[in-house]
């Protein structure tokens, strides 16, 4: 089996949910005592956010690539970004090692391919939304994106950093995001872009085909870490 290596801590709520997912993934599929091979590397959140919020970003760039090579160094046979927002630097990590990195975007567009869409509706941080490095990501496999507005982007914004990320999950702010959904025209589906909102929204909760991002990453990395195994 290979190793999966993470670099998570952005935030560790969802970084805990990859490394749930990764081993209950791995006894389902492999069996018996088997559990996931994995590398974690979690940074200081505060850091991270701070340089987002500064718009530092080739510091923080810097920062996961320093911490993408310990991971290497660590054994790892390919990395995981452990957040949507952060494939902004995906670059300037996969530069910086020598082991392959799997784009959170590419699961994302396999999935809804796979699924037979081509018009989906986009959640994330306010980074993630406004920025086109993700959109462009998606578009680039034939995607139409559909963004929510600019007021409905606040809000998903604030209760991603001020709620989930403090693992704090309220079912207010859970139907402020069904109302957000509710009115994405011609969406056949909805992105879950940021590894938070998973905490809060489920495919129980909203009548649009869901595609939660985090469990299309770790299912795509445990794929690769078994294939040696069965």
């Amino acid at each position: 089996m290979l190793t999966i290596g993470m670099l998570g801590g952005m935030s560790w709520e969802s970084s805990a949910e990859y490394y749930r997912l990764a081993n209950v993934l791995v006894r389902e599929r492999v069996g018996g005592l088997h559990s996931a091979k994995v590398v974690l590397h979690s940074v200081d959140f505060a850091e991270i956010e701070r340089m987002q919020v500064e718009g530092r970003w080739d510091d923080a760039g810097k920062a996961l690539a320093e911490a993408a090579a310990q991971v290497q160094a660590g054994g790892a046979d390919f990395l995981l970004i452990c957040t949507n927002t952060m494939h902004k630097v995906f670059d300037q990590v996969q530069a910086a090692i020598d082991i392959p990195v799997i784009h959170l975007g590419d699961t994302t567009a396999q999935a809804i391919k796979r699924a037979g869409f081509t018009t989906v509706g986009l959640l994330g941080t306010g980074f993630t939304m406004d920025q086109p490095f993700y959109r462009e990501r998606l578009e680039s496999h034939g995607l139409k994106v559909l963004l929510p507005s600019a007021e409905d982007r606040a809000t998903v914004h604030r209760i991603i950093y001020d709620e989930l990320c403090l693992g704090i999950v309220r079912e207010q702010s859970r139907r402020a995001y069904q109302d957000v959904i509710s009115k994405f025209d011609g969406a056949q589906g909805v992105i879950l872009g940021c590894t938070e909102i998973e905490l809060l929204i489920t495919q129980a909760d909203v009548p649009l085909p869901v595609f939660p991002t985090t469990r299309l990453h770790v299912e795509a990395a445990v794929e690769r870490a078994i294939q040696t195994t069965l």
